[in-house]
């Protein structure tokens, strides 16, 4: 079985798109991979670490991770159960238009400064209704660019992202913690547990945490399992049922806690990606 499976999802001359499903297999470090085209890859489900050289960066739902064209990189899935992302392509002179200069670097080839950037719940939200609808037939091409475009402009928008800004030492222990998380997002995590998990001391975990990615440990925990939500709405029927696999305490703490970060309640989500 092979290691990955591409589904493309939309190609215009505008946009391509492709849901990427990857077993996550190789725990340590893979062979070198480049990509022929700049990619923005948004994880959706499970989590992965991307290195850079020196550099690493850890790629969950709350991240999109930047695959410049022709820049060496590996992956390894030190969580098991591997991941799946959507991935965008815009034509580089869009692209260009789309993202600001600081997110770039200065020389003739499009490439972005760093590994990631951290989304908001808004941009996840139309990461969820761009490949639901995409996969249902539901959206027209046109309406599918478009949202395409939507979701691009705000992954890469000064007031709806977060780049992170931190020593080495304290990335890495952030990154210790977002494997923690992903391991079991159903789990009502305590500080305690985290702390004892990742070897530091509570205190400076959360005011670490909250320096590099910009909000508390408890929401970014959250925002994780409410994007597994939405990853998951067209395979329950029961949403109670959902709720309470996801470790909320009721489906009415679900459903106003979705509606608080995404605008709708998970039903009205689901009738809008769905159709159902």
């Amino acid at each position: 079985m092979s290691e990955f499976t591409a589904q493309p999802l939309l190609k215009t001359p505008t946009v391509a798109i492709q849901d990427v499903y990857c077993r996550g297999t190789c725990r340590h470090q893979s062979a070198e991979e480049r990509t022929a085209a700049t990619q923005l890859v948004f994880p959706y489900r499970g989590v992965y670490v991307r290195h850079l050289g020196q550099d690493q960066a850890v790629a969950e739902a709350n991240q999109v991770v930047f695959f410049n064209a022709a820049e060496g990189y590996s992956v390894s899935h030190p969580v098991a159960g591997g991941d799946a992302s959507l991935t965008v392509v815009l034509s580089e002179p869009l692209l260009r238009e789309i993202a600001p200069p600081a997110l770039l670097r200065d020389q003739p080839r499009l490439a972005f400064r760093q590994q990631r950037l951290r989304i908001d719940a808004r941009a996840q939200a139309l990461v969820a209704l761009l490949r639901h609808s995409l996969r249902q037939g539901i959206a027209e091409p046109l309406e599918a660019e478009g949202l395409a475009l939507t979701l691009v402009q705000r992954a890469l928008g000064p007031r709806t992202t977060h780049a992170a800004g931190a020593s080495i030492g304290r990335q890495r222990l952030v990154d210790r913690v977002k494997l923690v998380l992903a391991s079991d997002l159903s789990r009502r995590w305590t500080l305690a547990e985290i702390a004892s998990e990742v070897r530091g001391s509570p205190v400076y975990l959360t005011q670490v945490f909250q320096q590099v990615e910009g909000i508390p440990l408890y929401r970014y925990q959250l925002r994780l399992r409410l994007a597994r939500a939405l990853d998951l709405l067209g395979q329950y029927d029961d949403l109670t049922d959902l709720s309470l696999d996801l470790g909320f305490s009721s489906h009415s703490h679900f459903s106003a806690t979705f509606r608080e970060a995404y605008g709708r309640t998970p039903s009205e989500f689901r009738q809008s990606a769905l159709r159902r």
